[in-house]
């Protein structure tokens, strides 16, 4: 699995390195107020692709964490309501059966 990650990532990277030498203009990107911020491309596409997914992200770990939060607390509820496996009681699973007293049986003539 650790194999598959890392050679996602490299594809990734390599694909955003050719990307980047492939576009390498100047943009002009105007800003308030007569402004202007003069950058490469690459530049300005991977800023908008990472503000692009920074909420997406962040629902992401604040999902994880409150199911991760909900798990733990049913866990341990579980936890307390049930005694641990190897631990015994003195009481009888079931309750004893009363013992009933037997008559003699009665004389035959």
């Amino acid at each position: 699995m650790q194999f598959l990650r890392t050679a996602f990532w490299v594809a990734l990277v390599i694909v955003i390195m050719v990307f980047s030498v492939t576009n390498w203009t100047p943009v002009t990107i105007n800003l308030w107020a007569g402004n202007q911020l003069v950058t490469k491309l690459p530049v300005v596409v991977i800023v908008a692709f990472l503000a692009g997914s920074l909420p997406f992200w962040v629902l992401h770990k604040a999902t994880r964490w409150r199911l991760r939060r909900k798990l733990d607390n049913a866990e341990r509820a579980l936890a307390a309501a049930v005694p641990p496996v190897g631990v015994t009681t003195n009481t009888p699973p079931y309750p004893a059966a009363p013992e009933t007293p037997t008559l003699p049986a009665p004389d035959q003539p």
